[in-house]
């Protein structure tokens, strides 16, 4: 599937960012605090670098491959069952990364604004909002998260840094935590908070200098990292580790303790609902976009389109296994660590075996002389 080269830069970085902050926002200081009490900032650090050295994998495998996606490189790597066999792995992964952000979208809607709408109802609607918005290509993919950006990102940072006026010191020591013994566990569960940058793989062939791409990633890894700790520095230094606990979303309580200035507005918890749902948007149209694209190029079709509301009824179905909310954020943490199997191992060694066997993409020369 030929793509056109459109892409710049800087909207790479975009995509990056508006897939990573999304969803897990709510629950991502619920996570750290859990793993090492008031060490959560420290773990949310050490989780970006973990994903950030999976992306490394990933971008470089890319760069070397400018023109294909991990689903066709992979099978000039490993051979062709193989690789077919980790494709569907990937496709899988990410059906499961939709159906539960989709989840998780409904039990905070219903929950905090539409008390009286049904889970299932919400579930649906913003499933078939993603399948409608996955059937456009990549240049209207890109367009899709550059017109939503500014809407996710310097709002939500607004709130965030408003929010640090009501923090205390002394809730976010000691620094490494009280309880480190369990920073192993929640290292890999922030990591996987990161991992749709996965997406990076379905971007850098449309890119018009795919030599860019590692420049790209990084911006955008480094502004969605910073913006995750700066959450939880926030949460844990207004609340307290133990005050966190208690909570189911702690960032939305957050933004309800948070007002603008001259008390424009006394609580944000709506204005950041609102931010919210628009970064659930994007970062489940990354995500289906993403499945239905890896099924297209695992089956050599032209067009992925066909697939996109093909998967909703498997989709909906996944998305209302979980019983409640609890046991929804116990298999959203269990599938993202198994997830970095997917998302840093597997790039890290098809990027050790094409280094070995020195295997470079076929269209290389071809792309450097168009750029």
């Amino acid at each position: 599937m030929e793509q056109p080269r459109q892409i710049t830069v800087i909207q790479a970085a975009i995509i990056l960012i508006s897939t990573i902050v999304g969803v897990g926002v709510l629950a991502l200081s619920l996570f750290a605090v859990k793993s090492a009490d008031s060490g959560a900032p420290l773990i949310t650090l050490l989780g970006f670098l973990l994903a950030l050295l999976g992306f490394w994998f990933l971008t470089k495998l890319g760069m070397r491959f400018p023109s294909q996606s991990i689903i066709e490189y992979s099978q000039d790597l490993i051979g062709k069952w193989m690789a077919g066999l980790f494709s569907v792995m990937i496709i899988a992964f990410f059906c499961l990364i939709t159906a539960l952000a989709s989840r998780e979208f409904g039990e905070v809607v219903v929950t905090s604004v539409l008390t009286k709408t049904p889970l299932e109802v919400t579930v649906i609607v913003m499933l078939l909002l993603a399948a409608v918005s996955s059937r456009a290509d990549i240049t209207t993919f890109t367009y899709l998260h550059h017109f939503y950006f500014p809407i996710i990102l310097f709002p939500g940072l607004l709130i965030v840094v408003l929010s640090l006026k009501n923090a205390q010191l002394i809730n976010l020591l000691p620094l490494w935590g009280n309880e480190p013994n369990g920073m192993h566990g929640g290292i890999l569960t922030m990591a996987a908070l990161f991992q749709g940058s996965f997406v990076m793989t379905i971007v850098i062939p449309a890119m018009r200098r795919p030599e860019k791409a590692m420049l790209a990633g990084v911006i955008g890894m480094v502004i969605a990292g910073s913006l995750y700790t700066l959450i939880v520095i926030a949460t844990v230094g207004v609340f307290g580790a133990e005050e966190i606990k208690k909570l189911v979303w702690p960032t939305l309580e957050l933004a309800k303790t948070t007002s603008l200035p001259a008390n424009i507005l006394e609580r944000l918890d709506g204005a950041f609902l609102a931010i919210w749902v628009t970064g659930v948007f994007t970062t489940l149209l990354s995500s289906h976009y993403s499945t239905i694209y890896f099924i297209g190029q695992l089956f050599r079709m032209r067009d992925h389109k066909m697939f996109s509301f093909f998967l909703v009824p498997f989709i909906y179905v996944l998305a209302m296994f979980p019983q409640n909310v609890l046991q929804m954020y116990q298999i959203i943490q269990l599938v993202g660590r198994w997830g970095l199997v997917i998302t840093i191992f597997y790039p890290c060694v098809l990027l050790i075996v094409a280094m070995i066997r020195k295997k470079k993409g076929r269209g290389d020369q071809l792309v450097a002389k168009s750029d």
